[in-house]
């Protein structure tokens, strides 16, 4: 069987102490049976091929692993090198992918949210943010920064009932080409 390529986002690591060293995490990986193994930068973003699987059965498969390796929770989430290309095709910000792409954040969620859901989330900001959720990703422009925005993860996650975690639009497109070179000599 094929080997597909996978990104797994690695939720809340190397914040607040909680500590994984990439280099664990690639051995790691590599020694679950992950083939091409690769992290891009410090903060959790796991590239492999593997065979095709449903991304929740491949979650909980690391996020098993993960809490007997590391003894931590982590959550991970999962897509396909083609959902992550399909998730920044969808991308409802093409001007703030242009013009100011540190503001803009790609959220890959456990699952799609309600429209309930959504607009109880819509209804929680506070600032000038804006989102929208196309499937199981959620986009968030904070232009005026995420760092004394109101709209926090955990805000997010309470309205949506989903756990998730977000890359600036930079990082995300540096995943798609990092996934698409996975597996080339």
């Amino acid at each position: 069987m094929a080997l597909t390529s996978h990104i797994a986002l690695l939720r809340a690591v190397n914040v607040g102490g909680r500590k994984l060293m990439m280099a664990e995490l690639r051995d790691w990986a590599t020694r679950l049976g992950l083939a091409d193994v690769r992290t891009l930068i410090q903060s959790g973003n796991l590239l492999f091929r593997a065979r095709a699987t449903a991304d929740a059965k491949l979650e909980a498969r690391l996020e098993a692993g993960a809490k007997a390796a590391f003894g931590m929770d982590i959550d991970f989430i999962v897509r396909t090198a083609d959902e992550w290309d399909a998730a920044i095709a969808a991308n409802p910000f093409p001007d703030a992918a242009k013009d100011d792409p540190g503001h803009l954040l790609l959220m890959p969620l456990k699952g799609a949210p309600t429209a309930e859901g959504v607009a109880a989330l819509r209804e929680a900001i506070q600032g000038r943010e804006t989102i929208e959720a196309h499937g199981r990703e959620l986009y968030l422009v904070y232009p005026d920064g995420v760092g004394s925005s109101k709209l926090t993860i955990g805000v997010i996650e309470r309205k949506l009932g989903l756990r998730g975690t977000a890359r600036n639009w930079n990082t995300a497109l540096k995943l798609a080409a990092a996934a698409r070179d996975l597996g080339v000599p």
